[in-house]
């Protein structure tokens, strides 16, 4: 398996004297034939800046940095599939941080780039590749003439065309999973935020953040227009928003009116699920699914990436228990990083949440960070690493009745509020 590169142009090549490396948190380790898929459809293979490629030379057996003026190379992949590795690299200058992707380690084998993944849920669904541009911007004209008063529908128009965000996009076009932002604030100052980061940061916020507070009827607008099919999906609580119980009163007076005039379809939330009493409210009002974001079952883990204001881990389990036992199908948006999420106590911990909270859906969810930054924020390892592959094999043996996927799903015809 030959390491892949880049020139200074973005020009990928692969190089035939070299075996590609991978990464595991911070140390440089050899790639598993078993650890390969063919390159997925919709993944895109893109440049690490500020960095030099390790390869293993096969005449001296050792790792060596490449020569020349060359960066390493890494694949970004589409929902559905889970990363196993991070691109084997060291950083050219160790003060620069490299934008908020979640980079994983590919290879050229036998004509053709392989990625270090396990295909954990359907990706048809979320392949960019179905999205047609040309319908989408039909449809986008076409609500926005309809609404020409809703706000959201045109902070949403920006997503779907502008940052090609596939949930938004799937709100115009009437289908699967739909968007509908809600907040402009949030309870935590996570980490290497995607829609909003201080000035200090370093990080350069890919997303713009909504800055307006909706109104109820705005919300039922979005949410009528798209709960016509019975596998419908409208969500809170998207990347471009804050923390969507923070408007916990919109929420609910919306799901209100929504459900007296239908029945359609299903209403969840993506949420921290810190602020308990808000959740239970909107649970209340009728809610069907909940995904809850975390990184990890460690309080040192979470807050040191999280940063929670007013709200600790215990919170977030009490929100899932309560929405578990009032029949919503619960999942986490599990934010895992090779080397990391597979630490011997992180595991432990996870499996025991799990079954606190009655989980029923493990999305597993490539965490989009600065490596070295995020090694640096969280605790040190205290035990094995047992690698990211036998890591899902472990769940999958200790959580029998939990799924593991990659994004949210509908649940069980039986288990229908």
């Amino acid at each position: 398996m030959n390491l892949v590169y880049a020139d200074a142009q973005g020009n990928v090549f692969d190089h035939p004297d070299y075996t590609a490396l991978g990464r595991s948190g911070d140390m440089i380790i050899e790639i598993m034939e078993e650890e390969l898929v063919p390159l997925p459809n919709g993944a895109t293979l893109v440049s690490l800046p500020f960095t030099r490629p390790v390869g293993l030379h096969p005449d001296t057996g050792e790792m060596q940095v490449l020569p020349g003026d060359v960066q390493a190379v890494g694949a970004l992949l589409p929902q559905g599939f889970t990363r196993l590795c991070l691109p084997g690299y060291v950083k050219a200058d160790k003060n620069e941080k490299l934008p908020l992707f979640g980079y994983t380690a590919v290879v050229w084998k036998d004509g053709g780039f392989y990625v270090t993944a396990e295909r954990c849920d359907d990706p048809e669904r979320w392949d960019p590749l179905n999205c047609d541009r040309k319908e989408l911007a039909v449809e986008v004209e076409r609500m926005l003439a309809k609404y020409p008063e809703n706000r959201v529908y045109k902070h949403l128009s920006n997503c779907a065309l502008g940052y090609e965000c596939l949930t938004s996009s799937n709100t115009f076009l009437g289908r699967w999973e739909g968007a509908v932002p809600v907040s402009y604030s949030c309870n935590a100052g996570c980490f290497g935020c995607i829609s909003e980061q201080p000035d200090d940061s370093g990080f350069v916020a890919p997303q713009t953040r909504m800055n307006f507070k909706p109104t109820v009827d705005e919300i039922v607008e979005i949410m009528l227009e798209h709960l016509r099919g019975p596998d419908s999906i409208i969500s809170f609580g998207q990347g471009c928003e804050g923390e969507p119980s923070t408007q916990a009163r919109i929420i609910v007076e919306a799901m209100k009116q929504v459900r007296s005039r239908t029945s359609q379809g299903y209403i969840n939330i993506n949420t921290n699920a810190g602020l308990t009493d808000f959740m239970r409210a909107i649970v209340d009002a009728g809610l069907d699914l909940m995904r809850v974001s975390t990184i990890s079952a460690i309080d040192e883990h979470y807050d040191a990436y999280y940063k929670p204001r007013g709200y600790t881990l215990k919170n977030v389990e009490k929100s899932l228990k309560y929405a578990s036992d009032q029949g919503v199908y619960t999942s986490i948006n599990y934010l895992i990083f090779p080397g990391v999420t597979d630490r011997e106590e992180e595991i432990e911990a996870m499996i025991g949440f799990a079954k606190r909270t009655g989980l029923k859906l493990i999305q597993m969810r490539n965490l989009n960070i600065d490596p070295e930054s995020y090694l640096a924020l969280i605790p040190k390892a205290k035990g094995e690493i047992y690698g990211m592959k036998q890591m899902l094999e472990i769940f999958r043996e200790e959580l029998p009745e939990v799924v593991i996927g990659s994004y949210t799903h509908v649940p069980p015809a039986a288990m229908r509020r």
